[in-house]
């Protein structure tokens, strides 16, 4: 209340001078302009000057106000389409997630051409893929890196997935392999490429990429290993000749070299490419290491080379494996290739005692034909088909079948 009654004591007293001043000395103000003169005291025209001041910046805000208003209509409109291109892209990526694919395309597309319009190009190319429509595909995608040509990758990626779908490899892998220099940065790439080159069959370039899988961690540990174990399985099997087999083993991870499965999987490639040296010396230089008994299998399977020189070895092993049915089983095959029948039976029958399976009642049975007897070569020959098909369901058998086997019992 106080300084109410100061204010308005202090705006009084000024008025009360400023009146004083006007008195005491009014002021002449003069304005010509061509003919025309405008002639008032000072304070009624510092009174006008400031109306006109007051005018001037009121119709300046005016002014401003039109001008902003359009832009501001102009934004209106501009964040209504956004909002409405924004709606469409939801729906879109909504009907694509239920396998709606022509809805999910006509919606992606309506909500395109804005400032992010890759994502629905994309999956508009995508969508056509499922309707199997694919000169729309490649129109979508030219589109896309139109849009945004940065994403180059993004495109590629999705070029070599229709290609795949399709079964044409070697052109998702010709629009793949651009990228694969920058694969940390894009690591389903290499995932990609593994699918195109297992389509292709090309087993080196799926082993010369699994470093790179495994340096940027496209998979876990364990599927790595096993995928590379898969790859490297398929590189020996396919190598068409020794020299090829040979290169295949030594590009193998030395882990996999001390594999068992491997190794066997090795011998038995060597020996069905001719190159039974080498598998001997492959199967010798192994069983100093570790005792196998099915290396000592392959080892019987030998056809060239010094056959009495294996028997010998091989007898010497007997020595410290007299219970390995493998061994036994491989010592009768060495004698059928040395001529030695009665050592080659002993051998069998031994084999036959410890482990009865078919393969050595099918050796034993085609001996003893050889040898004249052929009522316990057929007795064999049975049990051997019958552990062959072990799996044959329990049935009931007429008596004349079931007397003709105790007929044929070996005695």
């Amino acid at each position: 209340m106080r300084t109410l009654f100061a204010l308005s004591l202090i705006a009084l007293l000024l008025g009360v001078g400023v009146v004083a001043v006007i008195e005491t000395d009014p002021g002449y103000v003069l304005l010509a302009y061509g003919n025309y003169t405008l002639e008032t005291s000072l304070w009624v025209g510092l009174v006008l000057l400031v109306i006109l001041m007051l005018l001037f910046h009121y119709l300046l805000r005016l002014l401003f106000g039109l001008l902003g208003g359009q832009r501001f209509l102009a934004n209106w409109l501009g964040n209504r389409r956004s909002g409405q291109a924004a709606r469409n892209t939801v729906r879109g990526v909504i009907s694509y997630t239920e396998g709606n694919w022509a809805r999910a395309r006509r919606q992606l597309l309506r909500g395109a051409g804005g400032d992010a319009s890759l994502p629905n190009y994309l999956l508009a190319a995508r969508a056509s893929d499922y309707l199997e429509e694919r000169e729309r595909v490649l129109e979508y995608l030219d589109a896309a890196i139109e849009d945004e040509p940065k994403a180059e990758v993004a495109v590629a990626i999705n070029r070599a997935q229709v290609h795949l779908r399709a079964g044409e490899f070697e052109q998702a892998r010709a629009a793949l392999e651009p990228s694969r220099h920058n694969a940390g940065r894009h690591p389903r790439v290499l995932d990609l490429l593994l699918r195109a080159y297992a389509g292709e069959q090309d087993w080196e370039a799926q082993a010369r990429l699994l470093p790179e899988m495994r340096k940027h961690a496209n998979l876990p540990a364990a599927e790595l290993d096993e995928l590379e174990r898969a790859v490297s399985r398929r590189r020996l099997e396919a190598a068409a000749d020794a020299p090829a087999l040979h290169v295949a083993w030594q590009d193998l991870p030395f882990t996999l070299k001390q594999d068992a499965e491997m190794l066997r999987l090795y011998v038995q490639r060597q020996m069905a490419l001719g190159d039974g040296d080498a598998a001997e010396k492959t199967i010798l230089r192994a069983l100093k290491k570790t005792w196998d008994g099915q290396l000592v299998r392959h080892y019987g399977l030998l056809a060239h080379g010094d056959v009495p020189a294996r028997i010998t070895r091989a007898e010497r092993w007997l020595a410290d494996h007299p219970q390995d049915p493998e061994l036994l089983l491989c010592l009768g095959r060495l004698c059928l290739r040395d001529q030695l029948w009665g050592k080659a039976r002993d051998y069998f029958e031994s084999a036959y005692r410890l482990a009865p399976d078919a393969e050595v009642c099918a050796e034993l049975g085609r001996l003893l034909v050889g040898l004249g007897e052929p009522q316990v070569a057929a007795a064999y020959y049975r049990e051997g088909l019958q552990r062959h098909e072990a799996d044959l369901p329990e049935l009931p058998m007429p008596d004349k079948i079931v007397a003709d086997h105790h007929l044929l019992d070996r005695p």
